[in-house]
């Protein structure tokens, strides 16, 4: 299993008036987690797009366990769950400073051609991006 780590430190405007992360900021943060983790597999999400696939987003999952709180460390950590081929499924884990765990979710992702969002087989269509998401998923 693969594991991408990624610090943030979070900005003045993604905390809300009770001084924690605003909820909606933490799907941010696993988008970054997860091309962050593309980028540390060998690829880039850009170089799918060009080629005319995208990967839109099919299920998002977070579950909220502690606020992250106004001046805390964050550490981003992204992880592939499941790669079945046509769906890939990434999780994440949020912690503060502390290395408690604050945030965990998950989100899964379909590649579809750009001119007509039909689905199609992610290891045929990048064989290779599939073979790297396989090796570093979670056993």
């Amino acid at each position: 299993m693969q594991v991408c780590e990624v610090a943030i430190e979070p900005r003045y405007f993604e905390y809300d008036m009770m001084g924690i992360i605003y909820h909606s900021h933490y799907l941010e943060w696993f988008e970054l987690g997860r091309l962050s983790l593309i980028r540390q597999l060998g690829f880039d999400y850009f170089d799918m797009e060009q080629s005319g696939y995208i990967s839109p987003v099919h299920e998002m999952k977070v579950e909220y366990k502690r606020g992250i709180r106004y001046g805390e460390s964050v550490l981003l950590k992204t992880r592939i769950i499941d790669n079945g081929g046509v769906k890939t499924v990434y999780g994440y884990e949020v912690y503060n400073g502390e290395g408690t765990l604050c945030v965990e979710g998950s989100s899964s992702h379909y590649v579809v051609r750009r001119e007509d969002f039909k689905p199609v087989q992610f290891k045929k269509v990048f064989p290779e991006w599939y073979a790297a998401f396989a090796e570093a998923a979670t056993p």
